[in-house]
This record gives structure tokens, C-alpha cells and sequence, in this order.
């Protein structure tokens, strides 16, 4: 037991040079002393201390030493204590028997023998220290245990994340191999056809209107093979936190206006339509490329999920914040996914088989998130999902300074 650690004793006694004499023998750096006169002084030291011995005089006015002791001995708290009687009084008396009746370890007449007092008040300090000593390493033990049972848990977390991260790397993997097959069997059917074709020395396979066909076809292949590796490239940048946003004035309208004329003939082949409610312009600053990656992207997943129904894009003021709203009439997304969609490599397949690697909405929400934005969903099964892109617009100032 250290020194700033000291076991309690509590003397009592209603003459004070008792009190004095006794504090004077026991105090030391082992040993802290606490003085009351009466039983009720003692009854409020009980109350806030834990005692390692009580020295009680039998003989006080008001409540002596032997209901002192018995209402001890009647509280949970304080029943414990080991009690030491002291009396002046004869040995006629029986006072001791009537002491040890009451619980007391010992009974002491004075004159008091002092080296046999502190020698009794030794051994109970010693236990006393033993006994703390002992409650701080269980709790020390328990708190082992609990911190042991956190570790346990964190490792099985890890483990879990680690075989989550080992399946998603094979998933991937698997992923990438099949989406980068399809361009590629592609073009290499159409270059095995027109090595054909030129062996057999049949060049009007190759007049002006095939030849500009078979252009669109390869830009489509190589385009979907490009956007994969950008997508691939823009997760890597995100997490390292490379990926660069290059702010400047953006008409939002006018992208709008673009974006759906260029999608107008994918959403025709889906047997859908895109229409984009007028709105007054909105000026703001933001990375257009990157607004447009992300609006491509939600229109892209309206028409693969939009079950063939009208999608619809929307533009609203909020303050100084625009909402860009992309609205199907789609399966909707069941609760339990609205948040699991915006994961890396997690696909929704609410309209047949997914197609792509499940990257777009996770490049979409960090792109809104660079930008000081957010992306939400609100879907309910059965009834369509609305995916809002909300933007600020209070940095027009920085643009046109940056622009002056």
C-alpha cells in the first residue's frame, strides 16, 4: 500500500485527551485517523469513509460504545468493520463478554498497553491493505477481461472486413474480367469480319455507310472500356485522396439541356424518355466535368432500372443550394438498400441482371461530397426512385475572381 493510499481508523471517545492520546499512537504514513466524540459523529464518519478498524469507548454519554456497534452491525456498509472496544471500567463488569456478544474482534482496559495496540492495529491495517490490494487487481482482472473481450471483437470485425474484402477483391476481379470481355469480344468478332472480308478481296463490304457503321460500333466498345478504367481510376483517387476537382462558372441549365440530348437515343433503345423540367438558369461553381459524371451516372441507372418509364429531371432552389433531382418510375429500392447502393462494387438488380461494376453511385456521392454537396435517394418499393444531387451555389464570387 502506498503512502498516498493509507487505510482509515476511526477512534472513539467523548473525552478528548483519550482521543489525542490514541491519534498520537496510531498515526502514521500507513495509518489515517478520524476522531469522533460521540456516536453520532461516528455514525456520519461511517457514512463517508470506508474504516479498516473501529476504536470504541464503552462508556459515553448518549449513545455508547455497544449501540454504537450494534447499529454498525445492522448496516450493510458498515457491518463489516472490526470493531475494538476500550473501557476504564472494571473487569467485574463483564464488559468484555458483553463486547465480544456485540461482534468486536477484541476488548481493550486502560490503561492501554501502546506497543500492544499498535501491534492489534497492525495486523488489521495489514488486512486491510491486503484486502484493497486484492479488490484492485480483480478489478484490474475484470477490466483485463473487458478490454480483452473489445480486442476478441474488434479482431472477429477485422476478420469479417478482411474475408468482406477478400470476397470483393475476387468479385471484382471477376467483375472487371467479364465487363472488359464483352468490348473486346466485340471488336475482335468485327476485326476477325473485316480480315475476312479482305482476304477474300471483297472490298465493297467496306463502301462509305458500313464503314462509318463499323467506326460507331468500335467508339462504343472502346468508349465503355475507357469509362470502366476511369471509374476504376477515379475509386483509387478517392481513396488516396488525389482525386483533383477543378472549380469554375458553370451554367447548370445548359449542361442539363446537353446531357439529355446526349442521352436522348440511349433512353429511346430502353424505351424510355428523358424529360427536363424548364427552370431559370443556375450559375454556380463547381468542376463541370465532374457534375456531369455524376449526372450521367443517375440518368444512366434511371434508364436501367426505369422499367421503360418517362425519367424525369427536375432542378430546385433551396437558399443557396440547388437540388438536382433524377426521378424513375422504376421497382424502387428496398429500405435496406438505400445506403448499400452508394457502397463500392454494389450493385442493385431491381430490372434483371446488373450490369457494370458498381462503382457509379460511390463516385457520384464522394464527387457531390467534394464539392461540398451530398447525393441522397429517396425510393420506396413499387414507386420509383428520386436521386437528388444538392450543390452550393454561394461560391459564384470565387469563380468570377478566378475567372477575373
Amino acid at each position: 500500500m502506498s503512502v498516498q493510499d493509507p487505510s482509515k481508523l476511526l477512534i472513539v471517545d467523548d473525552l478528548p485527551e483519550n482521543l489525542h492520546a490514541l491519534d498520537a499512537l496510531l498515526r502514521t504514513e500507513q495509518c489515517q485517523v478520524f476522531q469522533a466524540s460521540s456516536g453520532d459523529q461516528a455514525l456520519a464518519l461511517l457514512l463517508d469513509h470506508e474504516f479498516a478498524l473501529a476504536i470504541l469507548d464503552v462508556q459515553m454519554p448518549g449513545m455508547d460504545g455497544f449501540e454504537l456497534a450494534e447499529l454498525m452491525r445492522g448496516t450493510e456498509r458498515t457491518r463489516h468493520i472490526p470493531i475494538v472496544f476500550v473501557s476504564a471500567a472494571g473487569r467485574e463488569l463483564d464488559y468484555a463478554f458483553k463486547g465480544y456478544e456485540s461482534g468486536a474482534v477484541d476488548f481493550l482496559y486502560k490503561p492501554l498497553d501502546p506497543d500492544a495496540v499498535r501491534s492489534k492495529v497492525k495486523v488489521f491495517v495489514a488486512l486491510d491493505q491486503q484486502r484493497r490490494e486484492t479488490r484492485r487487481q480483480v478489478a484490474a482482472l475484470e477490466r483485463s477481461r473487458q478490454e480483452q473481450e473489445v480486442l476478441v471483437r474488434e479482431l472477429n470485425q477485422t476478420q469479417q472486413e478482411l474475408q468482406r474484402s477478400l470476397r470483393m477483391r475476387d468479385e471484382f476481379m471477376s467483375l472487371v474480367a467479364h465487363e472488359l470481355r464483352t468490348p473486346l469480344n466485340t471488336l475482335f468478332l468485327e476485326s476477325q469480319m473485316r480480315s475476312l472480308q479482305l482476304r477474300r478481296g471483297n472490298a465493297a463490304a467496306f463502301n462509305a455507310d458500313q464503314m462509318e457503321a463499323m467506326v460507331r460500333r468500335d467508339e462504343r466498345q472502346i468508349k465503355a472500356m475507357i469509362r470502366l478504367i476511369d471509374d476504376m481510376l477515379d475509386v483509387s483517387r478517392m481513396r488516396s485522396g488525389k482525386l483533383s476537382i477543378r472549380p469554375a462558372r458553370v451554367e447548370l441549365m445548359n449542361l442539363l439541356e446537353r446531357i439529355v440530348s446526349d442521352l436522348s437515343l440511349q433512353a429511346a433503345s430502353t424505351g424510355s424518355t428523358l424529360a427536363l423540367v424548364p427552370h431559370p438558369q443556375v450559375v454556380g461553381c463547381w468542376d463541370e466535368f465532374r457534375i456531369e459524371q455524376v449526372i450521367v451516372n443517375l440518368l444512366t441507372n434511371a434508364l436501367r432500372y426505369g422499367c421503360g418509364q418517362p425519367v424525369e429531371i427536375s432542378v430546385l432552389m433551396d437558399g443557396d443550394t440547388v437540388r438536382v433531382n433524377v426521378r424513375d418510375q422504376g421497382k424502387g429500392i428496398e429500405p435496406a438498400d438505400t445506403e448499400r447502393i452508394f457502397e463500392p462494387y454494389e450493385r442493385g438488380a431491381r430490372n434483371g441482371e446488373p450490369k457494370g461494376l458498381g462503382l457509379g453511385l460511390y463516385i457520384s456521392r464522394q464527387l457531390a461530397v467534394s464539392h461540398g454537396g451530398e447525393l441522397r435517394v429517396d425510393s420506396r418499393p413499387g414507386e420509383g426512385s428520386t436521386f437528388s444531387l444538392l450543390l452550393p451555389c454561394s461560391e459564384q464570387t470565387v469563380c468570377a475572381e478566378a475567372d477575373a
